[in-house]
């Protein structure tokens, strides 16, 4: 990073992706990019040090950190292993499922760093996800049932979810976030997908 920073010509402009796991498993609490985070627990605090890693000394190149939640799109990832279950019509929350699912689109992910990349004011954190990611588990897991047709009701609970992720991943399962894209709405990047129902639809078709 400081050999970028001393290149005769840096470059105009450093993205770069981490989660938001910077923000503190809550079944209450909101968070925007304003919101604190970092010291929580393992996967704040590593999102915080990811950050800080990351950043540019000075000020001759515009920064920005796009915290991205879980990032739904065709051919793996989430979905990949979320389809075969739901499609026996074995799937359902995890847990209670009231816990918040902060949710994006690949193509919208896409988007945003296109977005941070060409438009000149844009700078900071940005939160990567959509704008309806207020979902709960519980209605992400109905949604997906909806969308291959296969009903969505069975839970898993969360006492096999810490048993085989482990205390700290179950915590961000089983607790989530609520995230709202706040200043990513404000710098004008339009949504191709703001609605869970619609993005589900298109990568399971």
């Amino acid at each position: 990073f400081k050999s970028l920073h001393l290149a005769p010509q840096p470059p105009k402009a450093w993205i770069l992706v981490t989660g938001v796991a910077y923000y503190s498993p809550s079944l209450t609490a909101e968070y925007d990019e304003d919101s604190p985070g970092g010291d929580f627990d393992f996967f704040s605090n590593l999102v915080t040090k990811w950050e800080a890693a990351a950043r540019l000394p000075g000020d001759s190149t515009r920064q920005v950190v796009v915290r991205s939640g879980v990032v739904l799109g065709r051919g793996g990832g989430a979905i990949g292993h979320m389809l075969l279950p739901f499609r026996l019509g074995l799937g359902g929350p995890i847990g209670s499922g009231n816990q918040f699912f902060p949710w994006i689109h690949i193509q919208d992910l896409a988007g945003i760093l296109t977005h941070a990349l060409e438009v000149n004011h844009v700078q900071g954190i940005l939160n990567g996800v959509a704008p309806a990611s207020t979902t709960t588990n519980a209605e992400f897991a109905q949604a997906l049932g909806t969308a291959l047709g296969r009903p969505a009701f069975i839970p898993l609970p969360a006492t096999v979810v810490r048993a085989v992720f482990g205390r700290e991943r179950a915590i961000m399962l089983l607790e989530g976030q609520k995230v709202v894209p706040r200043r990513t709405l404000a710098t004008g990047y339009q949504y191709s997908f703001p609605e869970l129902g619609a993005a589900l639809k298109e990568i399971v078709a």
